[in-house]
């Protein structure tokens, strides 16, 4: 989850809200928070928008609700982006459905990571890696797989805060240390 408290908050908010409704609601606005969000974020111009002081609320409130409308999501999820309108947080709806999202994950037992490798892998070692890892925590994983040159080998997993570190670089680096040291 993000660090951004006002995010968190209105993500609580709504998430009691769906929460209180029932649990087929609560995964509805979280699916529709992130396509709302992603519709934003795609359009680098639309974020600019938003986050821009010299338009006023009710310009951003019409230009929401025209997303709104034309992703229909749940009257619940319309009056929610009124209300970040109204309050000029409206910038902030990626930030709240990833924090939702984070809430949801947390409520259904599903762990969110990262695997970072210095070649892509194919489907097969992919899914491989992920039912081990699934099998080590206990938990359902979603990872995401990426790449990065700069580790030079092994890998990189990051789940929540925490972060295993099992690359050639950072392996290095531990040796660099103790010889620095006279171990």
């Amino acid at each position: 989850m993000t660090g951004n408290v006002v995010s968190r908050r209105y993500a609580k908010a709504l998430f009691a809200i769906g929460a209180a409704k029932g649990e087929a609601d609560q995964k509805t606005y979280g699916e529709q928070l992130v396509t709302l969000s992603d519709s934003i974020s795609e359009a680098p111009e639309a974020v600019e928008f938003f986050k821009n002081p010299s338009f006023s609320n009710e310009e951003k409130k019409a230009v929401v609700n025209q997303l709104v409308d034309k992703l229909s999501v749940d009257p619940m999820v319309k009056n929610f982006c009124d209300l970040l309108a109204d309050n000029g947080r409206v910038e902030l709806l990626p930030a709240i459905a990833s924090d939702y999202k984070g809430m949801m994950d947390a409520v259904s037992g599903v762990l969110s990571g990262e695997l970072i490798t210095v070649s892509e892998l194919n489907e097969e070692r992919k899914s491989a890696i992920q039912s081990k890892l699934e099998e080590q925590a206990g938990k359902k994983l979603e990872l995401t797989f990426d790449t990065d040159k700069d580790i030079l080998g092994g890998i990189v997993l990051r789940i929540g805060d925490k972060v295993m570190d099992a690359s050639l670089k950072a392996q290095l680096q531990i040796l660099k240390e103790n010889i620095k040291r006279g171990e």
